[in-house]
């Protein structure tokens, strides 16, 4: 993994990085921030693509310009693909479509905040549900609305919303794809915190510092390990726990890191 990596080209999205910090701004307010019919997928998966191979980055963060963090769904063109074209185009559309997403979320390695600006619809849902950690804003609203449409999450909603609220809360947001604001988000755990619209950013930027302070390999082996407790028996993740923990403690910040706790000073580390 080379130290640094350019920041890639994109049309509909903004990365700025402060530090060890990526702030990936979803730019298209004219349609509410919808991931399709637009170029926000191909932004967001160029993204996690490049924050895994710089090795300068430790945290990224997700957010909208304007009033939504992303509708999901663009209606009028989903409408008119469903007109025009087969089910099994339609299923290649999903495929290499929004299921990209997901798949780039996968494989990411380091921690993704979502920083909820505005509503979340739909798949604009379903990319909140897939990041690490979620803060909202007190205009932040979240609805699992497929069903409203006739149809259901094609970028695997289901998934990580049952992991994220349980079976149970899951079913009742799906079934009734009803809207949940901030304040209930926050109780039933899809929120971390609710902040007013001025300190959002603020607040998940200072989230981030607090991750970016430490170790940088132990970031993303720590992420990989929550990653893999998801769908391991025991015994393979303790195996998967052992040569992690291995591999760290060979590494340069390991070192680092114990001198500055024995010298009662931050750490200065390198990721390596």
């Amino acid at each position: 993994m080379n130290d640094s990596s350019p920041i890639p080209g994109l049309k509909d999205a903004s990365l700025e990085v402060d530090g060890r910090v990526a702030v990936l701004t979803f730019k298209r307010d004219d349609v509410r921030n919808a991931l399709t019919g637009t170029a926000l997928i191909d932004d967001i998966c160029a993204t996690l693509e490049w924050a895994n191979a710089c090795a300068d980055v430790s945290v990224l963060i997700l957010t909208g310009a304007g009033s939504a963090f992303s509708a999901g769904g663009n209606i009028k063109t989903m409408r008119e693909r469903a007109l025009q074209s087969s089910t099994e185009e339609m299923e290649r559309y999903y495929r290499h479509g929004v299921q990209r997403i997901p798949r780039a979320m996968e494989l990411l390695e380091v921690p993704v905040i979502a920083a909820v600006n505005g509503p979340a619809i739909g798949a604009g849902f379903d990319l909140a549900s897939m990041c690490d950690i979620r803060i909202g804003s007190t205009a932040a609203q979240f609805g699992e609305t497929f069903i409203n449409l006739g149809i259901m999450s094609g970028d695997g909603g289901a998934w990580f919303l049952r992991r994220l609220v349980g079976d149970q809360r899951a079913a009742e947001l799906t079934f009734t794809g009803r809207i949940v604001k901030a304040e209930e988000a926050r109780a039933l755990g899809v929120l971390l915190e609710v902040t007013e619209p001025a300190q959002l950013l603020p607040r998940a930027r200072e989230i981030a510092a607090q991750i970016a302070a430490k170790p940088p390999l132990a970031v993303r082996y720590a992420k990989r390990t929550l990653r893999l407790a998801q769908r391991q028996g025991l015994a393979e993740h303790l195996e998967s726990c052992a040569s992690f923990q291995a591999a760290l403690q060979k590494s340069e910040d390991h070192q680092e890191a114990l001198a500055a706790f024995f010298e009662k000073r931050a750490g200065r580390f390198k990721g390596r």
